[in-house]
C-alpha cells in the first residue's frame, strides 16, 4: 500500500478484552495499520455478547502494538463529562507519543442513557457534543480552566498529566452541519461507509467547513469505519451477518433505541437485501478490495475494517494477504 493506512476497528461488543487486545496485535502482524475500538456500554444484540471498557482496552492495545489507535467513537457528554474524556486521552497521549487520537461523538441511547434522566433530541446532543470539544481543547493547554457553558459547568482546574503535544481530536459526522463543523472546529473527520454519493456529500461539507477556519481539507485526516462481512463461502457471510450484526441492515437511524434487547426484535425484520449498499457480505476477497479501493479513490486514506464475523484470524490473514497489497492511492 501507498500512503493508504487500513485498521481494524476492535468490535469490543464482540469479543472480550483479552482476546480483543490479542487480536490487534495478530492484525498489526498482517500489515494492519492501526486500531480503532468501539466504545459501549452495551452490545447492540445480545448474540454479540461483550461491551468492555475502551480506555482500558486501548491502553492494553498501546502496549502490545505499534500503530495508531482510539475509541471510535467516545461520547463526551453524558456518561463522560468532557474533563474526564481530556484526562483519559492526554494520559493516553502522554504513555504512548504521537500514537493515539480522541474520537468523539453526540452518543447514542444505547450506551448514554444508562445514566438515566432526559434523552435529547440529535440538535441539542450536536450542541452538547461541540460544547464539550470546546472545554477539551482548552484543557489540552494545560492552563486553568474555567467553564460555564449551556450544558458544562467546570470550576476553575486544569490537567496535570499532559503530553508534549495533545492528541489530536477527529468528530464523528454524517449530516451536513455535523460535517461543516467538524471541519471547522475539529483536526479531522469520522464517518461510518456509505454510498460514495452520501460521502461525497459530507466530504464537501467538512471541506467548506475547514477552509472557513483557514485550513486545508485535503491535510487533515478523513478516517473512514467499514463494516463487512468475509467467511470462506458466501454462506457464512451471510450467516456472520445476520446473526452477528443485523444492525448493519438497519436503514433508519439507531441513536435513539436504548436496549439491546429491542435492537434484537428489530432484527428479525432484517433481510438480506436490506444489506445492499450498506455492507459487502462475499467470500471473495477481490470483491472487497474493490469495495475499499472506491472508498480510497474518494479520498479517504485512513479505513479502519470490522469484519463482523468471529472468524477473525482467518480474515486478517486472508485480508492481509490477498487485500491490503492491492490497494493504492
Amino acid at each position: 500500500m501507498t500512503d493508504v493506512q487500513i485498521g481494524i476497528a476492535a468490535a469490543l461488543e464482540q469479543f472480550p478484552p483479552a482476546e480483543s487486545v490479542r487480536l490487534a496485535a495478530l492484525a498489526e502482524q498482517h500489515g494492519f495499520s492501526g486500531q480503532m475500538a468501539a466504545d459501549h456500554f452495551q452490545p447492540w444484540v445480545p448474540a454479540q455478547g461483550e461491551a468492555s471498557f475502551v480506555w482500558s482496552v486501548l491502553s492494553a492495545i498501546g502496549e502490545r502494538t505499534d500503530g495508531d489507535f482510539g475509541p471510535g467513537v467516545t461520547c463526551p457528554s453524558f456518561r463522560f463529562h468532557p474533563s474526564l474524556v481530556a484526562q483519559a486521552a492526554a494520559t493516553t497521549e502522554a504513555m504512548y507519543p504521537c500514537r493515539h487520537w480522541l474520537g468523539i461523538g453526540s452518543g447514542e441511547a444505547l450506551n448514554e442513557h444508562v445514566i438515566a434522566g432526559y434523552w435529547p433530541e440529535a440538535p441539542e446532543r450536536v450542541r452538547r457534543m461541540l460544547e464539550a470539544l470546546d472545554i477539551i481543547r482548552k484543557l489540552f493547554t494545560g492552563k486553568d480552566v474555567k467553564h460555564n457553558g449551556e450544558f458544562f459547568k467546570l470550576h476553575t482546574t486544569r490537567l496535570w498529566t499532559l503530553p508534549d503535544e495533545p492528541p489530536p481530536i477527529y468528530v464523528a459526522a454524517a449530516g451536513p452541519y455535523t460535517s461543516r463543523k467538524t471541519g471547522e472546529l475539529a483536526d479531522g473527520l469520522i464517518t461510518p461507509g456509505a454510498s460514495l454519493e452520501k460521502l461525497a456529500g459530507i466530504l464537501d461539507n467538512f471541506g467548506k467547513g475547514a477552509r472557513k477556519a483557514g485550513k486545508d481539507p485535503d491535510a487533515m485526516p478523513k478516517l473512514l469505519q467499514v463494516h463487512l462481512s468475509w467467511a470462506e463461502d458466501d454462506e457464512q457471510a451471510w450467516q456472520n451477518a445476520m446473526e452477528q450484526w443485523p444492525n448493519g441492515g438497519m436503514k433508519f437511524p439507531k441513536a435513539d433505541v436504548r436496549s439491546p434487547f429491542d435492537f434484537e426484535q428489530m432484527a428479525k425484520l432484517v433481510r438480506r437485501e436490506d444489506f445492499e449498499g450498506r455492507m459487502v457480505v462475499s467470500s471473495d476477497p477481490d470483491e472487497h478490495r474493490a469495495a475499499l479501493q472506491k472508498f480510497v479513490d474518494a479520498g479517504f486514506t485512513r479505513i479502519y475494517l470490522h469484519n463482523v464475523g468471529r472468524n477473525q484470524e482467518e480474515w486478517l490473514e486472508v485480508f492481509g494477504r490477498e487485500v491490503l497489497p492491492k490497494l493504492t492511492a
